[in-house]
């Protein structure tokens, strides 16, 4: 310890220092609190108290000594369970002192049953794994056969799960058998043993689903259902498996391995078996389905006896009605044989037809048909080709005429050309005085000789 408290006995001493008993309470419980961290305490509960306040007070001792504890309430409602003089218990707590009595005391803020904690760590653990090997993944999980056979119960044969389950199946389908794997549920020889009888059930094949089943008790009490033997068995079964282990709080491995869970072994029955009542309503609805079903079927079939009884008539009327069939027949062969016959005269009609389309003669009077009427219309077309030919001729003769010379003639002009070269003269000097010329009128031509050129 650093802090140190320094006593004055000399009374003559000048600079005495006087505590009072709170200051050195105070004091005292400041040491305490720093000089130690959160410790792990275990003891047995005596003196139990729990006011109205919430906050729990108790002595936790052990063979040789005790110490005086609280904790609060803010600290022991989270606990799952209620601690009782005389239970064993592993605490956290903090070292302090309860100044208004000069006692030191433990302050805890967490606090569980001695020995669950060990074997809550180990639970954890082993869940993490299978739940990584996906043990308890639902794509695994097996149905439960709506109306089993036979039901397979694993547990201890005289303990009160077995008298539940049995209750309850007596209770809502007592006519199901029930096949007992007995076991131990509780110590060390329990797990081989609840595995032992998984498999014997699984080699058996003598039922339909396995009830696996204990009545309530502490971790420790339920532990041979977290070993990891039986839950490999579990899932390594072929046939389902509804665990059924303690109370409705209490969860073991084997409730997630197996294929359902049910809160207690008695709702573990009413799940592996059907109710005896429900059935029998259901199988009365389609007896009486099945009943009306046979009276609409022997009503039918009775409209259908009457129907026939009615269309029953005598031979004679069946022969007068055969020999009316038979007339009727004869008529349509004869109908038909006549169509027939007209069919046949028609193609016959259309051949003959044919064959005198293929006949020399015919085809040369054809071919004459075809050149008479060529001739014809090339008479025509000629006379058309030559009534277009005179049309254009006459169209070229008008506008001959138009840019003709002799039309200009005819108009009073004439056309003078040298007598020694025959050009159309056009100047004068192209001439001179004594060329002979000539000159072009409509009525005739000049011959003359130029005695004058006039420029």
């Amino acid at each position: 310890m650093n802090n140190a408290i320094n006593f004055e006995y000399e009374e003559t001493t000048p600079s005495r220092i006087v505590h009072s008993v709170s200051d050195l309470n105070q004091l005292v419980r400041s040491l305490l609190e720093d000089a130690f961290p959160p410790l792990w305490i275990e003891g047995e509960i005596s003196n139990f108290a729990c006011p109205s306040s919430g906050h729990w007070y108790f002595t936790l001792k052990d063979a040789n000594a005790q110490v005086r504890c609280a904790m609060f309430q803010g600290r022991n409602r989270i606990l799952n369970f209620q601690p009782k003089n005389g239970m064993q218990v592993l605490i956290r707590a903090k070292i302090g002192l309860y100044e208004a009595r000069g006692e030191y005391q433990l302050i805890a803020d967490f606090m569980e049953a001695a020995g669950d904690g060990a074997l809550r760590r180990a639970f954890e653990i082993l869940k993490a794994k299978l739940a990584a090997e996906e043990l308890f993944d639902p794509k695994f999980k097996k149905s439960i056969p709506s109306l089993p056979k036979k039901i397979g119960v694993v547990t201890s044969p005289t303990g009160a799960a077995i008298r539940d389950i049995l209750s309850v199946l007596k209770r809502r389908f007592p006519n199901i058998p029930i096949i007992i794997y007995p076991t131990a549920v509780q110590g060390i020889t329990a797990a081989p043993q609840i595995v032992k009888a998984i498999q014997i059930a699984n080699l058996r094949k003598e039922c339909d689903v396995i009830i696996l089943a204990r009545g309530g008790g502490s971790l420790e009490d339920l532990w041979p259902f977290n070993e990891e033997i039986v839950a490999r068995a579990i899932f390594a079964s072929e046939l389902p498996i509804i665990s059924a282990i303690g109370h409705e709080i209490d969860f073991t491995i084997a409730d997630f391995v197996a294929d359902q869970r049910a809160p207690t072994p008695s709702a573990a029955a009413e799940l592996a078996s059907p109710d005896q009542l429900e059935w029998l309503q259901q199988l009365n609805n389609i007896y009486i389905a099945l009943i009306r079903q046979i009276e609409l079927l022997i009503n039918k079939q009775q409209q259908t006896l009457l129907g026939l009884t009615k269309r029953l008539r005598h031979p004679g009327q069946r022969l007068q009605d055969r020999a009316q069939r038979l007339d009727d027949l004869e008529q349509r062969l004869r109908i038909a044989l006549t169509n027939h016959l007209h069919r046949k005269q028609a193609t016959l009609n259309e051949l003959s037809a044919k064959i005198y389309q293929h006949n020399p003669q015919f085809k040369l009077k054809l071919l004459q048909t075809q050149q008479t009427n060529l001739l014809q219309r090339l008479r025509q077309t000629l006379q058309q080709n030559l009534q277009n030919k005179q049309l254009q001729l006459a169209n070229i003769s008008r506008a001959l005429d138009a840019v003709s010379p002799l039309a200009t003639l005819a108009r009073g002009y004439a056309i003078v050309t040298s007598s020694a070269t025959g050009k159309i003269l056009h100047d004068t000097n192209q001439v001179k005085i004594g060329d002979g010329i000539n000159i072009q009128i409509e009525q005739g031509q000049l011959n003359c000789t130029v005695e004058e050129i006039i420029k």
